[in-house]
């Protein structure tokens, strides 16, 4: 990886120490990492805490802040069922509970295959299309069971869900 405080910095980084600028690019660095490996793994916070002279502790305390950095590996799809209220009272838990049981996975687990991370959200924005949940960025709403059929096999063949949408 080839940060540079400065090229990420700015005109800002005329003012700031360069312990302040390599902090300053942290964030930065963990989306790079992220990126490249879908999540952070410990010898590439390592190989940056070196690079950048800042601490492990400080390294991982800011990663840790925020909720969008993970630290195991992820699946290649992360879904995520909304729980919120309209989600809930459609069926959501049906929705949560099959996909459980197909996979042998908790919400906030990954298959070892790493094909798919399960997650839950508290409201993806799409009340009306109850109950909703995202496969990777695409939304797939008003799930029933013949569409969650179709979201198991996407999952398991590795197709993108609007392909089998179209059809």
């Amino acid at each position: 990886m080839s940060l540079k405080a400065d090229e990420v910095l700015g005109h800002i980084g005329n003012v700031l120490t360069d312990s302040q600028k390599n902090r300053g690019i942290l964030i930065h660095a963990f989306q790079k990492i992220q990126e490249e490996h879908n999540y952070l793994p410990e010898e590439e916070l390592l190989r940056l805490s070196k690079t950048l002279g800042i601490s492990m502790s400080d390294v991982y305390s800011t990663a840790t802040f925020y909720k969008q950095f993970y630290f195991s590996p992820r699946g290649k799809k992360i879904i995520r069922i909304c729980t919120g209220t309209a989600c809930h009272v459609r069926g959501a838990d049906k929705v949560l509970h099959k996909i459980e049981d197909e996979f042998s996975i908790k919400e906030g687990e990954t298959t070892s295959d790493l094909a798919m991370t399960l997650e839950t959200v508290g409201c993806i924005g799409c009340c009306g299309l109850a109950p909703v949940a995202t496969i990777n960025e695409d939304i797939v709403g008003e799930i029933d069971m013949k569409k969650l059929d179709v979201i198991v096999d996407s999952i398991r063949t590795g197709q993108d869900i609007r392909s089998d949408e179209d059809e």
